[in-house]
């Protein structure tokens, strides 16, 4: 029943991932008015702008039904919309098996409840950086408050060493924070943006302890590189060219979330 209720919840929450994102584009490039809002603004087609009926709002089977294009307009709909639903319903499953700790106790349900909660902000802006290349304010910053309330929580009322683990987590935000605060810095902006320093904030704080951080940033930097260097062999793009960091960094969370501590210990039993 758990599992059924997280699917249900994350395609649901998949395609408030797609209208969020779209909103806040258009939000950013001038739109104001209250059809765009966030809150209450009616779906639409991105298109025609047409408002959606409720049998249009169904994730996923609606794309099918409609075969691809607006039941309005005829134009056709991106597939990011019924891949970032399934993608989000794939990360509320997986989070579930995959939690690294037993689900038992209030505490870990709240870090897993607010980890759920961050990570529909999280892969709104992995969608938002890989398209437009910013991580915009507005679900920075919901979503970095989602990440503490639940940390902080967790730590205020159901860690026996309060105070070790708030060293933990101040020394996870410094590695996963810092680090972009002080290539930011160095290079007055040129290296990387300051939306990753905020970024930082929210990994750090979903991670919790500098060796989680760390490895992300490593998992980050081997993904990236793994996704550009065929690019450069095929010359779709050059070295000199600006990448999006943000859904490296991202990925590598949620990945180092659910399975870094396996990580870690697979490397200290073979190599320490």
């Amino acid at each position: 029943m758990i599992v059924v209720v997280l699917l249900v919840l994350g395609l649901c929450l998949g395609s408030f991932v797609n209208a969020l994102v779209w909103r806040v584009h258009e939000q950013e490039g001038g739109g104001r008015s209250k059809d765009l809002a966030i809150s209450n603004g009616r779906s639409m087609c991105p298109r025609c702008r047409h408002e959606l009926a409720a049998k249009d709002l169904v994730p996923v089977f609606s794309y099918l039904s409609l075969r691809g294009r607006c039941g309005y307009c005829q134009e056709p709909i991106s597939w990011q919309y019924p891949v970032v639903e399934l993608a989000m319903a794939g990360v509320f499953v997986a989070s579930y098996f995959f939690w690294p700790v037993e689900l038992a106790g209030i505490g870990q349900w709240l870090l897993f409840i607010s980890w759920l909660g961050a990570s529909v902000g999280l892969l709104a802006l992995l969608i938002y950086d890989f398209r437009w290349m910013m991580l915009p304010n507005r679900i920075l910053y919901p979503t970095l408050v989602v990440a503490a309330a639940g940390r902080l929580g967790y730590i205020a009322f159901y860690a026996s060493d309060k105070a070790h683990q708030l060293v933990l987590l101040g020394l996870s935000l410094l590695l996963s924070s810092g680090f972009f605060w002080l290539l930011f810095l160095i290079s007055k902006g040129r290296w990387i943006g300051f939306g990753d320093v905020r970024l930082g904030l929210i990994t750090g704080t979903l991670l919790a302890t500098p060796a989680k951080s760390l490895l992300m940033l490593f998992l980050a930097s081997l993904l990236g590189t793994l996704f550009v260097l065929p690019l450069v062999a095929t010359g779709r793009t050059k070295m000199t060219s600006r990448m999006p960091y943000g859904p490296f960094l991202i990925i590598a969370t949620g990945v180092v979330l659910l399975f870094g501590q396996s990580i870690i210990n697979w490397y200290h039993g073979h190599f320490l």
